[in-house]
């Protein structure tokens, strides 16, 4: 696996490193050693999965509430998505900034979202399934978010001709630092 930086303090893009042969390729995407190597969370209490039938579905932007936070690795498993990262975390350097990254099936990227980080995606072609893989066990009363299109972020989603949004993420309140 490869470790690439992105914008926001303590987020990666994980990258496949695939053995290939006359069979096609092996790649591991989930590392306990090689994850501990860069600093990160290496525990894993749950696995789920989001499967979106519609290009245009967005979903975010969610987080859990202290304690139980959670640290992600997320994947596409199937078609594609932009998937977007907000910080929230007080005096985090990079408190209030986006980074947004395409995750598609086909190039198996993913990427690791820390504790006290906001996420949401939109996909970007039908039938596309989302893969998590979770620190923390999911606890209703601790979920939380933040609309998908707060101007306090700024994000810059990709173009979709029908936008699909669920009532609970048009309901979640604008980000209040």
């Amino acid at each position: 696996m490869r470790f690439v930086e992105t914008a926001i303090a303590g987020a990666w893009v994980v990258e496949l490193e695939p053995f290939e042969d006359e069979r096609g390729t092996f790649a591991r995407i989930w590392c306990r050693d090689e994850l501990a190597e860069h600093g990160l969370v290496n525990d894993l209490a749950q696995c789920s999965i989001s499967r979106n039938p519609r290009r245009g579905t967005l979903r975010g932007l969610h987080f859990q509430r202290s304690p139980h936070e959670e640290v992600k690795l997320v994947r596409a498993v199937a078609g594609s998505i932009h998937d977007v990262i907000v910080d929230l975390r007080e005096g985090s350097p990079t408190r209030g900034r986006w980074f947004g990254v395409e995750l598609a099936a086909a190039s198996g990227r993913a990427l690791y979202i820390p504790k006290g980080v906001a996420h949401g995606f939109q996909t970007l072609t039908d039938g596309a399934d989302v893969l998590y893989m979770i620190s923390t066990p999911y606890v209703p009363d601790a979920a939380a978010g933040v609309r998908w299109d707060d101007p306090a972020f700024g994000i810059e989603w990709p173009p979709a001709e029908q936008r699909i949004v669920g009532a609970r993420d048009l309901a979640w309140p604008d980000w209040a630092p």
